[in-house]
């Protein structure tokens, strides 16, 4: 087998072997992402990603593979369905005394669980090639991965910059596995949103601010995971219910009829997320949130951020007597973060 032929063998067997381990969709994709590397620095030029330094700190370092991973020569890039069997997210929204979690948090973290099936990926191209150079990431580092993606041909680049697939939509996780296998990469598809622009009129904050551009330090997912201290006053009216994350981009793209419910166990809902009201979790402990929360995405924020955003849900509920009863029994909170936002939730409702 001549060498072409031979790698071109390879790519099409990892790509049922990436299949058999639960991935929705597997291409590859090039290193070469130098005309991407422009649009990431005028996107960090403009401030656009507030107070994610991370995002600065390594820069360019995104946008060249074989920096990051010397010898990286192709890209695996995998997608993974996450959309759970779950509670009407729209009626949720609409129920503002409930809370509302972005769906791919409803259940396990999904860094770890896309990690491991990369690995696997791995150690199953390792038995047919012998050792070899790789390294698996999943939102986990400096990766351009919906860039990667789009090149590897799962898709385009939709206006709200998220990935869309005709057969999909955009309720799914992206992994890569960096390579120094000379795979051929894959073909783009082409990009099919036309003169749709429904994603931006459905932002509640206004963060898609031109299509393909988000400027975070607007976006409810930033303001209440990425966001470290308080969260600006103009914007909590606009958060509505939502405590951890943002859906309504995508719950309004009309690509998403073709969406896949997730076939993975680990992302099913957990906690009763779906339908949980926000009195109930402002009465967490911080030890119920360690216990219950233990292997979710959530936990990542902590428990101090987590009422900061249920105290901004609970200012833009209906009042009651629960929900102010919820809000005075956290007024003397040991957070003054969680102190100020109680202030302010109460002072909604006139008390």
């Amino acid at each position: 087998m001549h060498g072409d032929e031979k790698w071109r063998s390879l790519a099409a067997r990892i790509k049922d072997w990436g299949r058999e381990l639960g991935f929705s969709a597997v291409g590859i994709a090039g290193v070469d992402l130098g005309a991407a590397e422009a649009g990431l620095q005028a996107w960090l030029n403009a401030g656009y990603h507030g107070e994610m330094d991370y995002m600065a700190a390594h820069g360019a370092k995104r946008a060249r593979p074989a920096e990051l991973v010397p010898g990286t020569c192709s890209v695996i890039v995998v997608r993974m369905d996450y959309l759970p069997v779950a509670a009407d997210a729209s009626a949720n929204l609409a129920a503002p005394q409930r809370a509302y979690v972005s769906r791919y948090a409803l259940g396990r973290d999904y860094h770890k669980v896309l990690r491991n099936r990369l690995q696997k990926l791995a150690e199953r191209i390792a038995g047919e090639t012998g050792a070899f150079v790789f390294r698996a990431f999943s939102d986990s580092a400096p990766v351009l991965e919906v860039e990667l993606a789009r090149r590897a041909g799962l898709g385009w680049r939709g206006k709200h910059s998220l990935l869309l697939s005709r057969e999909a939509g955009s309720w799914y996780f992206l992994g890569e596995l960096y390579c120094n296998l000379p795979l051929p990469a894959d073909p783009p598809t082409g990009e099919h949103c036309g003169d749709c622009a429904a994603c931006l009129a459905a932002c509640p904050t206004g963060a898609i601010v031109a299509p393909y551009r988000v400027d975070a330090r607007r976006c409810i997912s930033y303001l209440t995971i990425e966001l470290k201290g308080a969260i600006p006053e103009n914007f909590r009216p606009l958060i509505g219910n939502r405590i951890y994350g943002c859906d309504d981009c995508q719950l309004c793209c009309p690509w998403n009829r073709f969406a896949q419910h997730t076939k993975e166990n680990d992302f099913a809902v957990r906690n009763g997320l779906d339908t949980v009201s926000l009195v109930d979790l402002f009465a967490w402990r911080e030890d119920d949130f360690i216990q219950r929360l233990a292997g979710s995405a959530i936990r990542r924020i902590g428990f101090e951020r987590w009422l900061r955003n249920i105290a901004v849900g609970l200012g833009n509920a209906p009042p009651s007597p629960a929900v102010l009863a919820a809000l005075h029994n956290r007024a003397d909170d040991p957070s003054a973060l969680v102190r100020e936002h109680v202030a302010w939730a109460l002072r909604r409702h006139g008390d």
